[in-house]
């Protein structure tokens, strides 16, 4: 263990120290909202920076050593879980806790894949908020209570082959659609117009396919969903 990674376990077991947060959102509002609403529990933790971008978010997080990056699962551009990734290929003691809006068992398969800490949703309260970074600071892995059961039940369904064709890799259902109709020939037009989406949705599922397939185009997906015998 490095010696800055000493000093932050000495931090965390300092009594009263309250933790120390990076905010990682794309919105500016949100981090202004999440700033405000953890301000309020002072004596416990302390936002000591705020990101708007994964570039600025690992920047501050080399030359701070938060407790804890509380980031969004997405990003413009990029994703919280690429960014967490990243970070602890830098630091493998970082914590990294995603926030996100998505209550999809797959975005918590991939943020467990990655090495996330943890993995809440947005209509958290601050009380259990706060309660839940405590909790990682202390070595634990904390996942939305409602969620957490329900990705059981998913991994359940997916060992025994009884999911969507896709979901072993990570993909969820609609993403698996999309890379069905992909594999299929359909142009990005095409598979908008079968699934009553706008185009710009089938652009952004095909970018969440390429990050989790660890694929750069059409072609790469189409080549692993093939090799891996997604579709039949």
């Amino acid at each position: 263990m490095t010696p800055l990674c000493g000093d932050r376990a000495a931090r965390i077991l300092t009594a009263m120290a309250p933790l120390r947060i990076v905010l990682v959102d794309d919105h500016e509002m949100v981090l202004q909202g999440l700033s405000t609403i953890l301000g309020r529990f002072l004596g416990r933790v302390r936002v000591v920076g705020q990101a708007l971008d994964p570039d600025t978010a690992l920047k501050l997080a080399g030359t701070l050593h938060p407790d804890i990056i509380l980031c969004d699962v997405r990003l413009k551009g990029s994703s919280g879980l690429d960014l967490c990734r990243k970070i602890l290929e830098r630091d493998p003691a970082a914590n990294v806790v995603l926030l996100s809006a998505y209550d999809d068992e797959q975005y918590l398969f991939q943020a467990m894949r990655v090495g996330a800490k943890g993995y809440l949703l947005k209509q958290i309260t601050g009380e259990d908020l706060v309660r839940h970074l405590e909790r990682v600071a202390e070595g634990e892995t904390v996942i939305d209570a409602g969620l957490a059961g329900r990705a059981v039940a998913s991994a359940a369904r997916i060992r025994g082959g009884e999911f969507w064709p896709g979901a072993g890799l990570g993909l969820t259902q609609r993403e698996s659609e999309v890379l069905a109709l992909t594999v299929a020939g359909l142009s990005n037009r095409a598979i908008a117009g079968r699934l009553v989406v706008g185009e710009e949705t089938v652009k952004s599922h095909l970018r969440a396919i390429y990050r989790k397939l660890e694929v750069r185009d059409r072609a790469g997906a189409v080549a692993v969903a093939l090799r891996e015998g997604i579709f039949h």
